[in-house]
């Protein structure tokens, strides 16, 4: 093992100097062919078969695809992005797979997660390596997994229409992969799970699959972290030391695929100099650079736009911000599949009650929804105390048996078993143990070192 190890180390450092990962901008695999826009939501344009980086705790192999499809823009017109597909090559379960939204929250596409998984790619931050953990964990199991640049090819940010309609179409397109990954059917099972920026794509995808996909053989969601309000996020995070997050949210729902022709005057006519530069150099960085070089930044100030707090009432901005990201606000968006929702009580980036309200409203409009209070801890931790039930959730949605209706729950303790789901996953559970000693309780740590977020994980 020893011997095996070492020789993967030596291929791994001279692998770069033979093979460069081109960033998403550079890569004609990210370019779709002409005449696309006649092709139906989700259809493969095109596929490649790539080597993936960060997968030290799955000592059998992995095969990976990626698959450039067909996706749609708020606007209702053809756009294109990725997904990268992981299939253990032993014992994987080809009737089903799980489709993980990673939160990457970036309005810069240089952060793609197709171009983070592939070998060799520049290593980026904490949370991608601290979710790569979690990916791991699911090809442990063997499930496979579909990962998607659900911001589609202009990394749209926050705009969870598109975000929803862009993971949906990747499970469509690795249905449409079924006959190449060797799955049994051409409908598999799916669970749809996402973290923070994750469960932006996550909430909304399971918000419109009723309508805008209702061929897919969806089994359940979980959603943690939801973003559900982005107006009381905005509220909530702005002037504090991760404001930086809403630069690049304003950046992503400004790019043409979402609400650029709408936002994009408003910036024009109501944000400061300072203000677009903000908005520039979010566009050209990942969300941790984002958090630590734009902490405490106060969009919702006369510094950054001119209406100040007034901008949220700006008739546009408001139908785009509220009337357009708010999960739950119309009825006919209500999920029809079991949800699984984890949030922490003192969340400090997206507000508890904002997501306890959606959950709330798709009850009361239908749906079946667990919502689980995590009593203590923060963003970051609760990422890692929820795992365990996100887990549990996704074999009992494949089994079929969660139980239908609404139930509320609480997680007292703010950390996790090692052994909680079984001794071949104990390795991943204590790294995931490590991590919320480096966040430090209720993300202490991080909360005053927020630089710890360009830091990684040893994965």
């Amino acid at each position: 093992m020893r011997l095996l190890l070492s020789l993967l180390g030596l291929f791994a450092s001279t692998w770069p100097l033979a093979h460069a990962v081109l960033l998403p901008a550079d890569d004609p695999f990210y370019s779709p062919p002409a005449g696309f826009a006649s092709e139906e939501p989700g259809t493969i344009l095109k596929s490649r078969t790539v080597s993936v980086a960060l997968l030290s705790f799955v000592p059998d192999l992995v095969e990976a695809h990626q698959l450039l499809y067909r996706t749609t823009a708020v606007d209702g017109s053809a756009i294109a992005t990725v997904t990268t597909v992981f299939k253990p090559i032993l014992g994987a379960k080809t009737d089903r797979f799980i489709s993980f939204h990673t939160a990457y929250d970036s309005s810069s596409n240089i952060c793609d997660p197709s171009y983070d998984y592939q070998f060799a790619s520049i290593p980026t931050d904490i949370i991608t390596s601290l979710e790569q953990l979690i990916l791991q964990a699911f090809l442990l199991s063997g499930y496979i997994v579909s990962s998607a640049d659900y911001e589609g090819p202009e990394a749209a940010f926050s705009a969870g229409r598109l975000e929803g309609m862009a993971s949906l179409d990747s499970m469509r397109a690795v249905s449409n992969f079924a006959s190449t990954l060797g799955l049994s059917t051409d409908s598999p099972m799916v669970v749809g799970y996402g973290y923070s920026g994750g469960a932006i794509a996550t909430g909304w995808a399971a918000s419109l699959q009723p309508t805008y996909a209702p061929d897919l053989n969806i089994v359940g969601w979980a959603s943690g972290g939801t973003p559900s309000n982005l107006t009381g996020t905005s509220v909530f995070v702005d002037g504090t030391v991760f404001a930086g997050f809403l630069p690049a949210a304003i950046d992503g729902l400004a790019k043409p695929s979402a609400y650029g022709d709408l936002v994009n005057p408003i910036i024009e006519k109501y944000v400061t100099a300072k203000g677009k530069e903000d908005l520039a150099y979010a566009d050209e960085n990942c969300a941790p650079s984002d958090i630590v070089d734009l902490a405490y930044v106060e969009v919702l100030s006369t510094d950054f736009n001119t209406l100040g707090y007034d901008i949220l009432y700006e008739p546009t901005f408001r139908y785009v911000v509220y009337d357009q990201n708010t999960m739950g606000l119309y009825a006919n968006e209500t999920p029809t599949k079991p949800v699984y929702m984890y949030h922490a009580k003192q969340d400090e980036i997206i507000p508890y009650d904002d997501a306890s309200t959606t959950a709330s409203t798709w009850c009361a409009d239908g749906a079946s929804v667990e919502f689980v209070t995590v009593a203590s801890g923060g963003h970051a931790t609760t990422d890692v105390v929820g795992f365990i039930g996100v887990f549990e959730f996704v074999e009992k949605a494949f089994a079929g048996t969660v139980a239908s209706g609404c139930s509320a729950s609480t997680i007292a303790d703010a950390t996790i078993d090692p052994l909680a789901l079984g001794l071949d996953l104990e390795p991943i559970l204590v790294e995931l143990l490590n991590a919320l000693g480096t966040f430090g309780t209720d993300d202490s740590i991080l909360k005053i070192s927020p630089s710890i977020l360009k830091t990684t994980l040893h994965t």
